[in-house]
C-alpha cells in the first residue's frame, strides 16, 4: 500500500486490488476453527478496509464480492464433500454448485460495502456506517431461503477477549464489535478524527475489560452423569434395510452397561434407522431396560404421522421422565418428544421436488421429505433434567434457542450427523457454533454425533469432554448445574433489531443536520 498525504491507499491496480481483497477473505478461514487463531479476523478485514475506504459504490461492491468469495471459498468448501460423495453428481458439476453456494453468500458482504459507501454522506463519515450494515448483512444471511449463518464472523473470537461479550450481546455484537475495532483502528491510522476514534477504541477496549470481569451464571454445585454414544455409522450405510438391524444391535449393545452409572444416556440423531411407528418393539425394551436401571435414553428417530402423512426429524425420551418415576414413561404419541423444525434445504426437503428430484441424486436423498416441528416446543425432560433440543442445523440459529429456552432448563441438547461433512473442516466448524450458543445462553451442553465431533461443553464455551472423531467411541463424564440467566436470553432475539434501528436513527439525524447546513 502506498502512502498519499500521510494517508494510506489502495493498491492502484484494480485487478491486484481484487486480488488483496480476495485473498484477505480466504485468510479469515484461519480464524475459525480447526485453526482459531482468532487475531487474523482483525487482520484480514483491516485488508479489506484498505481497499474499499473512500471507493465509489461500485468499485466497493467489487471488493466486497471479492472478499466474501474467498471467505467462504475457503470457509465452506466442505460442501464439495456432501454433494461429491453424496449427492452422486461429476465432481466438476459439485464445484460449480459449490462455487454458485459461495458467490450467494459473497452478495452479503458485497452490499454491505456497497451501502457503506452509497449511505456515506462525507469521506470524513466513510466507513463509520459498516459496522452496522455489516450486523444487517449477517441478518439477512441468516433468514433469507431459510437461512445459512455459518462462519458468521463472532464465531471466530470463541477463544479469544471478545468471547466474554457474548452472555451480554451473543455472537452479533461480537461481530460489529470487531467490524467497529476495525474501523476504529483504520480512521487512527489514517489520522482521522483521532480524539473520537481514540474515545471508541477506549470504551471498546473497556466493554471487553468489564465484561471479562462479569458473571451471570454460578454453579450450584450439584451434578449428573451422561454417556454420550458414537455409533460411526457410514453414511452410506444409514438407510440400507440390510445394515438395520446392524446398526440397531451396534447401539443397544454399546449401551447396556451404561444406564447403571449415567443419569441418562445420549444416542444421535436419526440413531434408530427405522421409523418410529415401525420400531415400537425396540423403543419398549429400551424404556424398560432404562428405567430399570434408574435411567434415561434420548434418541434421534424418525417420526412418520400417519393422520397427516408427515415425516419429522425427532428426538424422543425412553425410560425415567422424573427422578422419582419406577417404570418407562415412553409410549407412542406422548409429549415428551422433539421434532426438528429448521430443516436443512437438499438434505430434509426439497424446494420445488418434482422438478428437481429426477434431476440427480443429490436432489433425491434418502429421509429428504420432512415437515416442520413448531418453532416454539417445550423442553423434553429425562430423570428430571429439563433439555432444551436442537438438531443439527439449528444450533446456528440463536434466536431459536432463544425462544425455547427456559429458566429452568439445566442444559442443551444438540445432536447432529456430521458424516455429510466427511474428512473437513465442517465438524469443527459445527462443534464452534455450539461452544458460543452455550456461552451466549449460560448452560452447558452435551452434544452428540454419529461420528463427532461429540462433546460436552460448560456453561463457559468450554470443551470439558470429547471423543475422537470417526471412531465408535463412549463419552462418559459429570456435567455441573448451573443456575442464573445471561442478559442475551433476555433480549438476544431483539439485540440485532435494536442495533439496527439505532443505525438508522443515526443515519436520519445526520441527514437531517445536513441538509439544515446546506440551507444556511
Amino acid at each position: 500500500m502506498s502512502q498519499v498525504n500521510g494517508r494510506t491507499d489502495q493498491i492502484k491496480h484494480p485487478l491486484l486490488a481484487l486480488l488483496f481483497s480476495f485473498l484477505s477473505g480466504c485468510c479469515l478461514v484461519f480464524a475459525f476453527a480447526p485453526f482459531s487463531f482468532w487475531p487474523v479476523a482483525f487482520v484480514a478485514v483491516m485488508i479489506w478496509l484498505f481497499q474499499i475506504n473512500n471507493n465509489t459504490a461500485k468499485q466497493a461492491f467489487k471488493h466486497g464480492f471479492s472478499f466474501g468469495f474467498g471467505y467462504f471459498a475457503a470457509g465452506i468448501s466442505w460442501v464439495h464433500v456432501s454433494i461429491e460423495q453424496f449427492g452422486g453428481l461429476p465432481l466438476i458439476v459439485s464445484m460449480a454448485l459449490m462455487l454458485m453456494l459461495c458467490a450467494y453468500l459473497a452478495i452479503f458482504p458485497a452490499l454491505a460495502a456497497l451501502l457503506s459507501a452509497k449511505l456515506s454522506t462525507t469521506k470524513r463519515l466513510n466507513l463509520y456506517y459498516l459496522p452496522f450494515i455489516w450486523l444487517f448483512s449477517e441478518y439477512l444471511r441468516s433468514v433469507l431461503l431459510t437461512g445459512f449463518p455459518w462462519l458468521s464472523l463472532g464465531y471466530s473470537q470463541i477463544d479469544s477477549p471478545l468471547a466474554a461479550l457474548a452472555p451480554i450481546g451473543g455472537e452479533t455484537t461480537i461481530s460489529f464489535v470487531i467490524m467497529l475495532s476495525c474501523v476504529t483502528v483504520f480512521q487512527l491510522l489514517n489520522k482521522a478524527q483521532v480524539k473520537a476514534n481514540a474515545l471508541v477504541l477506549v470504551l471498546v477496549l473497556s466493554s471487553i475489560l468489564i465484561s471479562n470481569n462479569v458473571s451471570f451464571i454460578e454453579t450450584t454445585g450439584e451434578s449428573f452423569k451422561t454417556a454420550l454414544v458414537q455409533g460411526n455409522i457410514k453414511q452410506e450405510l444409514r438407510w440400507d434395510e440390510v445394515a438395520e438391524q446392524d446398526i440397531i444391535n451396534n447401539y443397544i449393545n454399546s449401551t447396556e452397561a451404561l444406564y447403571a452409572n449415567n443419569d441418562v444416556v445420549i444416542w444421535p440423531e436419526a440413531a434408530i434407522p427405522r421409523i418410529e411407528p415401525l420400531s415400537q418393539e425396540y423403543l419398549r425394551y429400551l424404556d424398560l431396560q432404562a428405567s430399570n436401571n434408574q435411567s434415561s435414553l434420548i434418541t434421534g428417530i424418525i417420526n412418520y404421522d400417519p393422520d397427516t402423512r408427515r415425516f419429522f426429524n425427532r428426538l424422543v425420551v425412553l425410560g425415567n421422565k422424573n427422578a422419582e418415576d419406577t417404570q418407562g414413561s415412553y409410549y407412542y404419541g406422548n409429549a415428551n418428544h422433539y421434532n426438528k423444525h429448521h430443516l436443512l434445504p437438499i438434505g430434509e426437503f426439497v424446494p420445488f421436488a418434482e422438478l428437481l428430484r429426477p434431476i440427480a441424486p443429490l436432489f433425491n436423498l434418502p429421509m429428504s421429505s420432512f415437515s416442520r416441528g413448531d418453532y416454539v416446543q417445550h423442553n423434553i425432560t429425562a430423570n428430571g433434567l429439563n433439555f432444551a433440543p436442537l438438531i443439527c442445523f439449528e444450533i446456528a440459529f440463536p434466536q431459536q434457542l432463544a425462544a425455547n429456552i427456559k429458566e429452568h432448563t439445566d442444559a442443551i441438547l444438540t445432536v447432529s450427523n456430521d458424516a455429510w461433512f466427511g474428512a473437513s473442516h465442517g465438524p469443527d466448524q459445527h462443534l464452534e457454533i455450539a461452544r458460543m450458543r452455550a456461552l451466549e445462553f449460560g448452560r452447558p451442553m452435551l452434544r452428540s454425533t454419529n461420528n463427532g465431533l461429540t462433546a460436552v461443553i460448560d456453561h463457559n464455551g468450554n470443551i470439558t469432554a470429547d471423543i475422537p472423531q470417526f471412531s465408535k467411541a463412549i463419552l462418559q463424564t459429570t456435567v455441573a448445574l448451573v443456575t442464573g440467566i445471561t442478559p442475551y436470553t433476555i433480549w438476544g432475539r431483539y439485540l440485532d433489531k435494536i442495533l439496527m434501528l439505532v443505525f438508522a436513527l443515526f443515519w436520519l439525524v445526520n441527514n437531517a443536520i445536513k441538509s439544515s447546513t446546506a440551507n444556511k
